[in-house]
């Protein structure tokens, strides 16, 4: 279980989603920091030496580490590491054997908030690996036995299905299926038998693949007349999390995912229909350890 630790986020509400994981899952926890070196700084005042990149990551490391060590005991297994280079890059060979990649989301608006939604979206791409978007308030809650997930008969939606299940399994929650675009009932023109017909189909037939490895997770479908993206941002009001499909590889065009990403109020796992792994190695360094706050600190070679 792979978490990305940010120097800039005050709350860790990404590592406390990431640990409830591990330990539900019994998974060891990667925490890893990614930094760059921006080049050389002169201060004005020839006394004050500013802390470099890497030893802000360090310090968030430290911190990370202490927290989970007091809110989750020293038995969970958790390693620390922060890589240089940039974050993309970074998490993608990080994640190479990972069950899925733990992220944060900061609050924004406007622009910035698109602009983190295509971010994530390309990282689970780039990794290949379910990455899971934590709101930056998110804290546990009744909501997290209910998993919702859109499908649309492709095989985007496969993986996204299959995920969904396994962690409903894993959470014994209660798995809603969601089918969107029911043409509106109130036009006289509108062809709704067929459109049921496909939806009923389609639902049956993902189910009928997907559901025999998970035969004890309850399921139930919803078709919906409001456009994909809509509908699953309506029922992110009841769940703990919504699951939705992407294209693996460096550029995607998923405006469901997108859409979800920057409007959802609840942690959203975004699942890539195929891995692919073709970044360099990132060069990591060894984080100082803090006392006994930190059972294992050291560099995995992934």
């Amino acid at each position: 279980m792979v978490v990305e630790v940010d120097s800039g986020v005050e709350g860790l509400p990404a590592v406390d989603y990431a640990c409830i994981e591990a330990l539900r899952t019994d998974t060891e926890l990667l925490m890893i920091a990614p930094y760059q070196v921006h080049g050389s700084y002169s201060p004005t005042v020839a006394a004050y030496r500013p802390k470099t990149p890497a030893e802000l990551a360090d310090d968030a490391l430290r911190r990370a580490v202490s927290h989970v060590r007091h809110h989750y005991g020293e038995g969970m297994s958790l390693v620390a590491i922060s890589g240089e280079g940039a974050r993309p890059r970074v998490l993608a060979r990080t994640a190479r054997r990972a069950r899925m990649v733990i992220v944060g989301q900061q609050r924004a608006t406007g622009s910035q908030r698109s602009r983190a939604a295509r971010a994530n979206l390309a990282l689970a791409g780039r990794t290949g690996r379910p990455v899971v978007v934590v709101p930056d308030d998110w804290q546990p809650s009744a909501e997290d036995r209910k998993i919702a997930v859109g499908i649309d008969g492709a095989p985007l939606s496969s993986a996204a299905l299959e995920f969904a299940l396994r962690t409903a399994s894993e959470r014994q929650a209660t798995l809603v299926v969601v089918y969107a675009g029911l043409p509106d009932h109130r036009d006289d023109n509108a062809e709704l038998h067929p459109w049921l017909s496909r939806a009923e189909f389609v639902c049956s037939e993902a189910l009928a693949a997907a559901t025999g490895k998970y035969p004890g997770v309850e399921v139930t479908t919803l078709l919906s007349n409001r456009p994909a993206a809509e509908a699953l941002v309506h029922e992110s009001r009841q769940v703990g999390l919504v699951v939705v499909g992407c294209h693996a590889g460096h550029q995607q065009s998923d405006p469901v995912a997108r859409r979800c990403l920057a409007v959802m109020t609840c942690p959203v796992a975004i699942v890539p229909e195929r891995g692919t792994f073709t970044d360099d190695e990132p060069q990591a360094r060894v984080p100082v350890e803090q006392g006994r706050t930190a059972a294992r600190i050291g560099v995995d070679r992934l």
